[in-house]
């Protein structure tokens, strides 16, 4: 039988925690300014609204980021980090420099 390793080893936590193929993505926009739904739709043109919504909710589930509904007409509704994924900036940060490296990589490789 196979344990699930979720909560005890940090690779597989991160692993799940990121699994979306939008996460990284999302919590990039989110980590410039508070954003509504249809703004995140927007930078993310690829991404259907159900799949949006589905991942939004998935990162609200895991602590990363905050829904923020206002009562009022129309609905409005925004969404931030937590301070869980502000936590996370500095692995964002460290991601861009590698993927740069990378990208780099790739061009002198050609």
């Amino acid at each position: 039988m196979k344990k699930d390793l979720f909560g005890i080893c940090p690779y597989t936590t991160a692993q799940k925690i990121l699994s979306g193929k939008w996460t990284l993505l999302i919590l990039y926009h989110l980590s410039v300014r508070t954003m509504r739904f249809n703004e995140l739709q927007r930078s993310l043109p690829d991404m259907t609204p159900a799949t949006l919504s589905k991942q939004l909710h998935m990162m609200e589930e895991n602590g990363l980021i905050i829904r923020k509904a206002y009562n009022q007409i129309p609905p409005k509704v925004e969404y931030s980090l937590s301070e869980l994924g502000q936590e996370f900036l500095p692995v964002l940060s460290a991601l861009e420099t590698w993927a740069n490296y990378y990208i780099d990589y790739l061009q002198s490789n050609k």
